[in-house]
């Protein structure tokens, strides 16, 4: 495709005049910028990432062992035993770690939220997630903490990656598409950072095959 193509195709995006075949052919075309080398440990590197943007980390290696690691960490930041999370995670045994789940999207007075991930990004320690009747995305947004359940096999090297494998797995993007680097936070107010302003101010993420 020549320049001129090119930009006619952009035209015809702008203009919802494409088709999805045709965005795609777009995205295909468009030439990748530089993108850095990582480390070949993305989970080491992910998880360094993280904690640096004042995140908890924890490993366990299979789903079932969620629930436990959730209920340790509760306890230990005083936290109630009870948590809204998505859908697709109340398969859990929550009853035998002792926490009171609800699998919904959460309210305003929810104090934690549990979800997955799409992936996680290791050049930056971010999480994607996406929005879907299973996966609501204020369960993510409004509880003041964040238990992300991340496998390992979904964390990817950079961004372009992330959004690569988005497109293999669902072709059609979902409606919203979230990136969580770390609690909320804000220097807007005298340049001093405050956590929690926007959202969760404690995120937690378990990664699942570590």
């Amino acid at each position: 495709m020549g320049a001129r193509e090119k930009v006619l195709m952009r035209i015809a995006v702008a203009r919802g005049a494409a088709t999805s075949a045709d965005v795609g052919d777009v995205i295909h075309w468009h030439a990748r910028g530089p993108v850095p080398g990582l480390e070949k440990d993305l989970t080491q590197r992910f998880s360094d990432r993280v904690i640096k943007l004042v995140c908890d980390v924890a490993a366990v290696r299979t789903l079932n062992e969620v629930p436990a690691v959730v209920a340790r960490y509760l306890d230990e930041h005083l936290l109630p035993q009870r948590a809204v999370c998505w859908p697709q995670l109340n398969a859990l045994d929550w009853r035998s770690a002792g926490i009171n789940i609800q699998a919904r999207a959460a309210k305003g007075d929810d104090m934690v939220g549990i979800t997955g991930a799409f992936a996680g990004i290791a050049e930056t320690g971010t999480l994607m997630l996406l929005s879907g009747p299973q996966t609501p995305a204020t369960v993510s947004l409004l509880p003041e903490t964040h238990i992300a359940v991340l496998e390992v096999g979904r964390i990817v090297a950079t961004m372009e990656d992330a959004w690569d494998r988005l497109r293999a797995e669902h072709g059609k993007l979902p409606r919203a598409v979230n990136f969580v680097s770390g609690p909320s936070r804000t220097a807007d107010i005298e340049q001093t950072v405050t956590l929690g302003a926007h959202g969760p101010y404690r995120v937690l993420i378990i990664i699942v095959g570590g």
